[in-house]
């Protein structure tokens, strides 16, 4: 879509019908062309613009933005657009391209308790998912003893089924289903109990339409593209963070072109004597060692790879490789000791799996957090 700008020439009092117009036949000054015609037409496209805050938005014309509630901040389209940002909060609804969805008293924290809902409907009917950004989200984490959100929640109905998650998850992201035809909403829900604690959300909704190229792989609760990226499990963090129970979810990575095969790191963890950026079972409390464990040994809680190896791929050379792997430590030898290790099986796809116990076997965990980078296919075993 694109917005016409119409001027007249009395926007322009100065210029219309006055002076002369060179006629190149009779080579003199007439005044035949001396008036402007009488509409100027600028056309822009709705294209995603930054805004002055350095939020996302959408460019239109001021007085469009103005009618559809949303919020102009800054200009675009050289200057014949503004940047217009669509802000929702509780007991809303949006069918915007884009929308931010905010607890009540943003940009303030709220202790209030409750149910906050964002009720999206589909901007058109090309759309197949919505992309939510955690552009902020803090709310009361998981009970210590099992990992449960039995106090606050963040949930999804009437698209994509996800169990609840809770904690600290800014910068993290999901992508939902926004299933078939056009009048089916999906509904997302902060649910806030217990006692007191200074909640803050702020989450960027995006429709996906179906023939985009940055759509998600279906059955892709979250979906990375490039060469490098970091993944980490929700309400990680390698100080305060805890693994999340009851989580079921399959995480996608684009395979990009010319690109076979894909290595994970445990990420830096540098507010630790020992690393907990992959801590999935057993008691990793404290400074207690915990060793990786890879397939039979992963019945719990544990993260699946398809043909996960080490990184020299000899076990691979050797008919070998692991689906899951768990423990203290990543690796694929039952040791102690971080290292890298590798997939070449495409799609990129890993899912996650935690239960619904953790005490007494598993203390302390606190999830993952892998960064990757993507091999180029120079080696003929794959």
């Amino acid at each position: 879509m694109s917005i016409d700008i119409v001027f007249s020439p009395s926007s322009f009092p100065a210029i219309a019908g006055s002076g002369c117009h060179y006629n190149s036949a009779v080579k003199d000054c007439t005044e035949e062309s001396a008036v402007l015609s009488l509409f100027t037409v600028v056309q822009f496209p709705n294209q995603d613009c930054l805004s002055a805050s350095g939020d996302n938005g959408t460019c239109l014309a001021a007085s469009e933005c103005f009618a559809a509630g949303g919020i102009a901040s800054g200009l675009c389209a050289n200057n014949f657009g503004v940047c217009c940002i669509f802000m929702s909060t509780c007991g809303l609804s949006t069918n915007k391209n884009c929308t931010y969805f905010v607890n009540s008293d943003y940009p303030n924290p709220t202790d209030k308790t409750g149910t906050c809902q964002l009720t999206i409907h589909k901007a058109h009917a090309d759309v197949c998912q919505y992309r939510l950004d955690f552009v902020q989200f803090t709310t009361m984490g998981p009970e210590p003893v099992h990992h449960t959100c039995s106090n606050d929640q963040f949930i999804i109905s009437g698209g994509t089924p996800i169990n609840p998650i809770c904690g600290e998850n800014s910068g993290n992201h999901m992508y939902i289903d926004a299933g078939v035809g056009t009048t089916t909403p999906v509904t997302i829900t902060f649910i806030t109990a217990g006692g007191s604690f200074p909640r803050k959300w702020k989450v960027r909704i995006c429709q996906i339409p179906c023939s985009s190229n940055y759509r998600a792989d279906d059955g892709c609760l979250q979906y990375f593209t490039g060469i490098t990226g970091q993944i980490k499990s929700f309400n990680y963090d390698p100080m305060s963070g805890l693994q999340l129970s009851n989580q079921d979810y399959s995480i996608c990575i684009r395979s990009e072109r010319n690109f076979c095969s894909i290595q994970y790191n445990a990420c830096a963890d540098n507010g630790n004597n020992r690393s907990q950026s992959f801590t999935l079972t057993g008691n990793t409390s404290g400074q207690n060692e915990v060793a990786g464990s890879v397939s039979m040994g992963c019945m719990a809680d544990w993260l699946a790879i398809p043909c996960l190896t080490n990184n020299d791929r000899t076990a691979a050379a050797n008919g070998m490789c692991f689906d899951r792997i768990c423990g203290g430590t990543l690796t694929t030898d039952s040791s102690t000791t971080q290292s890298p290790v590798l997939s070449a099986v495409r799609p990129f796809r890993l899912y996650f799996h935690t239960n619904n116990v953790e005490a007494p076997n598993d203390m302390g965990n606190k999830g993952f957090c892998l960064d990757y980078i993507q091999q180029p296919c120079t080696n003929t075993a794959y």
